[in-house]
């Protein structure tokens, strides 16, 4: 009867340790509406990573789940556009970060607004939803403080044909990649005058 006691105490501590551990680490949310077609659709079930941003700050490209900061309530899951200090403009049916156009190719259409040139305050973060043109997002004239950010979608998980891991688009290595390019050219350009 002993061994049985110890054995069912052993197994209630170490579930209750692995759901503890998981609870910290990792949530489920329900994707809501249609303002980040065509990557996720509504219903659609993705996990997301708590503990990312506690080993490094988010990224653009990024996929986030956050509370929103313009009064909703809820949770909003969007991409990262700009990072606190970055500069954004919307303009011709393109996104601009500090001055370069992103490459986008999980929009479901080209942005139909227009954004003036504007700097991300410290600490905040600069979000679009893939389609751009039904999302309430950054460009209505909110951002997202840090501490709002809930976690990094991770993994899709329901319905079945969309499992697997969030694809990743970093827009800080192709923002590097076109001003390393600039500059080789502007090189180029003055050994040839």
């Amino acid at each position: 009867m002993r061994a049985f006691l110890r054995e069912f105490i052993i197994t209630a501590v170490l579930a209750l340790a692995v759901f503890l551990l998981l609870r910290f680490t990792i949530d489920t949310v329900i994707v809501l509406g249609i303002s980040m077609e065509p990557s996720f659709h509504s219903g659609q079930r993705v996990l997301i990573s708590k503990l990312t941003y506690r080993m490094h700050e988010p990224e653009r490209g990024d996929v986030i789940v956050f509370q929103p900061n313009n009064g909703d309530k809820g949770e909003y899951i969007k991409r990262i556009i700009a990072k606190p200090g970055d500069t954004i403009e919307v303009k011709n049916g393109a996104v601009y970060v500090n001055g370069t156009r992103l490459k986008e190719p999980y929009i479901s259409s080209a942005p139909s607004y227009h954004l003036d040139k504007q700097k991300i305050p410290a600490d905040n973060y600069f979000v679009l939803g893939d389609n751009r043109n039904r999302s309430n997002d950054s460009h209505n004239g909110w951002v997202v403080p840090r501490q709002n950010i809930a976690g990094k979608a991770w993994v899709s998980i329901w319905p079945p044909p969309t499992w697997g891991l969030i694809p990743e688009y970093s827009l800080s290595d192709q923002l590097a990649r076109l001003i390393n390019s600039y500059m080789v050219q502007c090189y180029i350009y003055k050994l040839y005058i």
